[in-house]
């Protein structure tokens, strides 16, 4: 397998778009990446999306974006994993160029669910969960994430309050952050005063639904040739893994087992430590997985995931930074094209280019993808070599 770097990269602003189109939004993505490269074409486009179908009545986005950007012709595919569809599509791109298979690729998540109407999408992301003994019993996405939030106060003894921190840090990453949808700081008084979604979750532990679109372009190592002063971004590790897509069928519902196998197999790729990553983007959709997140990968003890944002460890200057250009939480989560930010985000930082929250000599990164409630997860470490 050859040794796969990222060379270009691109992405939207989230938001409401409502001048854009799906195609737009992934087709500008994609042509800032391959612009961001130097190049004029790539083999391959591999792209995530989760609801297209339903919330855009559009499927076929492969070809649908490659035609748009003037790839026609090329090989191109669309991949869904619930919301770690941008992970998917990564690897999909990864494992393309490592084997041979094509020389150069693009990866590329996009979602676009401001035009439908918000039932309709609360609808469409509980389809993530599992509908015969999830979903037919009435919940929604945000009430399961809520049990799991309950259940994980309950066995270790935290108050809700002692998640402010998550969000708090967030929210002033993403103020620096021009792509992020929320770009303004909260206090604790605005964490702790936050009207209620579903107990325990307030409107301060959910991120925010929204339109964008991020992209990436991986060559093999061996034909980049000299660039000068430009960083070269190896991708030292990669994997995936899945549990029960029901919360109930799970041996533990308090301890993500795909983060744990697949961050585990992704530092043995690397030949690297939890202790040797220089900051961590995680998917934090709801903080309750923010915590689940750090402790399955091994940066936190069980049960003491909070312990790390209320000693202000994951702030740009903490011992394991997170959401470092606002998360899920103020950059916005995009469903099928949340893993791309995140990837693009490590890229950034790699590249000492994410002003106002640059992680000082950044040179190892890590972003996790999560699809469902903890059913696909997908992890990957960058490393920045010159």
């Amino acid at each position: 397998m050859r040794e796969v770097a990222v060379i270009g990269i691109g992405q939207t602003k989230v938001d409401e778009h409502w001048d854009l189109s799906l195609r737009e939004l992934a087709g500008f993505a994609v042509l800032d990446a391959v612009k961001d490269a130097g190049l004029d074409q790539v083999d391959a486009l591999y792209l995530g999306n989760m609801m297209s179908g339903s919330a855009n009545h559009q499927q076929q986005l492969g070809a649908y974006i490659a035609d748009w950007v003037g790839l026609r012709y090329a090989e191109a595919v669309k991949l869904e994993s619930a919301c770690s569809s941008g992970a998917s599509a990564f690897r999909s791109a990864l494992l393309a160029v490592a084997s041979g298979a094509v020389d150069t690729a693009v990866a590329v998540g996009v979602e676009k669910m401001t035009d439908s109407p918000g039932a309709e999408i609360t609808a469409e992301l509980s389809t993530a969960a599992d509908a015969d003994w999830e979903v037919s019993q009435g919940i929604s996405f945000v009430a399961l994430n809520a049990l799991i939030m309950k259940r994980y106060l309950y066995e270790y003894g935290w108050d809700k309050n002692d998640f402010a921190n998550f969000s708090i840090n967030a929210h002033a990453n993403g103020v620096h952050n021009p792509n992020a949808r929320f770009r303004k700081k909260i206090s604790r008084e605005q964490y702790e005063k936050a009207g209620m979604v579903s107990e325990p979750i307030n409107l301060m532990d959910a991120s925010p639904i929204g339109d964008g679109a991020a992209a990436a372009v991986l060559v093999p190592v061996e034909k980049l040739g000299s660039l000068p002063g430009y960083p070269i971004i190896k991708i030292i590790g990669s994997a995936a893994a899945t549990d029960s897509i029901a919360v109930h069928g799970r041996k533990d519902p308090l301890w993500l087992t795909a983060a744990e196998i697949s961050s585990k197999k992704a530092y043995q790729q690397a030949g690297v430590t939890p202790q040797d990553i220089d900051f961590f983007e995680l998917h934090d959709a709801f903080s309750i997985m923010a915590a689940l997140s750090l402790e399955a990968s091994g940066f936190a003890e069980r049960g003491q995931g909070p312990r790390l944002a209320l000693e202000n460890e994951i702030i740009p200057t903490g011992k394991i930074p997170i959401a470092t250009r606002g998360g899920l939480k103020a950059r916005g989560h995009p469903v099928g094209a949340t893993g791309m930010y995140q990837l693009v985000e490590v890229v950034e930082q790699l590249r000492h280019t994410a002003h106002g929250t640059q992680i000082e000599g950044a040179k190892i990164g890590m972003a996790q993808n999560i699809g469902g409630s903890g059913s696909n997860i997908i992890t990957h470490i960058l490393k920045r070599i010159n």
